[in-house]
């Protein structure tokens, strides 16, 4: 198949990229802005040979998708506002019983109803500790609709990978614009496929014995092995178990999984950094403005440079402080109150110098926005 030429909307981006690597099966709840996932995968999906269903509410969607996943398939839900909230349960039942799952949540205004049609990036902090218990997360984002393709496709990925619930952190303007997008050919963008234990039937079976690699093979649930899923901590067969060792390593190995791989997890973008005495970091459909400015002040002569995080949870601190040690001054544009400006300031070196630019009141932040408090930065003389 040659490559696939489509103008589309960011949610539509998302489902392609979701049925690009391997979706097939979704369950889900209408709710603006992200009902486009579900009402493309409801006509798409089934021509694919996958299954969708509309659940009751987001908390079935959400044990819906655990399930199927558990069963062999590679699985989606899709959510804004407070039906993201309502799945923070399940979500921590996903991590503890380490279950492959995606969960796109197209951010609007909140908390509560919020402003349901209008964009926010309110919910980075909820996406890192929504659900209770110490845990770790992977939350992916992206700024236009290519990238939204291929970040759905790296989701998918990631989760098989690292046996783990991992969150497309979109926003409204992302998932209601439309734009061009390249559906690249089969086989062109690396596809990691479900890792199934090698265990014969009859043989002792361990569901949570990592191999050497740290990945733990998987037996789809129903089929040769019999085994345990439990939310409980839990021994390597999945039975409960209190036992202070096995809690410990347990959780540091949910932990750890994700923490220690950091590096391998990140993605980002560069835009002008290679001499930029001010840096901003900035993602989703905020970068976009971020990077309109950096290109029209590089005209004028100021060295403007952004740091466009894909990657979110878990935050790459390291990365963060290696491109932001040369600048004057570090401007974090984003739509809420600064939820990713606290963990760049504790990434710098100089957190005195790290700025906010924001709006919160639904209105997409625009390129004036962030240049009048650049204005102010640099009238300080920084």
């Amino acid at each position: 198949m040659k490559n696939n030429i489509r103008f589309v909307q960011g949610n539509e981006a998302c489902v392609e990229g979701a049925l690009y690597a391997g979706l097939n099966f979704y369950a889900g709840y209408p709710i603006t802005p992200s009902t486009e996932i579900a009402e493309s995968l409801s006509g798409r999906l089934p021509r694919a040979g996958g299954k969708f269903i509309q659940m009751e509410d987001e908390i079935a969607s959400m044990c819906a998708i655990i399930g199927a996943s558990l069963t062999g398939k590679k699985v989606m839900t899709a959510t804004s506002g407070p039906g993201f909230s309502l799945k923070q349960e399940a979500i921590g039942y996903a991590c503890m019983a380490e279950i492959p799952c995606v969960i796109a949540n197209v951010q609007r205004g909140g908390p509560s109803t919020g402003n349901p049609t209008h964009v926010s990036q309110g919910d980075v902090n909820q996406a890192r500790w929504g659900t209770h218990g110490d845990h770790g997360i992977i939350a992916l984002t992206a700024s236009n609709h290519q990238d939204v393709f291929a970040i759905t496709v790296d989701a998918f990925n990631l989760a098989e990978t690292y046996r783990t619930p991992v969150i497309l952190l979109l926003d409204e303007a992302i998932g209601h614009m439309r734009e061009k997008l390249v559906i690249p050919e089969e086989g062109a963008l690396p596809i990691v496929d479900r890792l199934r234990t090698s265990v014969g039937k009859g043989v002792d079976y361990h569901p949570y014995l990592p191999r050497e690699d740290g990945r733990l093979p998987m037996s789809d649930f129903g089929d040769v092995h019999r085994y345990n899923v439990t939310g409980l901590f839990h021994d390597m067969w999945g039975f409960p178990s209190n036992n202070p060792r096995v809690v410990n390593e347990l959780l540091h190995h949910i932990v750890d999984k994700i923490e220690n791989n950091v590096h391998s997890i990140t993605r980002h973008k560069e835009h002008f950094l290679e001499d930029a005495d001010y840096v901003m970091v900035s993602y989703g459909s905020s970068a976009r403005s971020a990077i309109h400015l950096a290109k029209n002040r590089r005209k004028r002569g100021e060295k403007i440079g952004v740091l466009e995080l894909q990657s979110i949870w878990p935050f790459p601190t390291a990365m963060i402080r290696e491109k932001c040690s040369g600048a004057k001054a570090v401007i974090v544009v984003e739509m809420n109150m600064g939820q990713v400006l606290a963990q760049v300031k504790s990434a710098v070196d100089h957190p005195e110098n790290v700025f906010l630019a924001n709006r919160i009141d639904g209105e997409l932040i625009t390129p004036t926005d962030i240049k009048q408090l650049l204005r102010v930065i640099q009238g300080r003389g920084v």
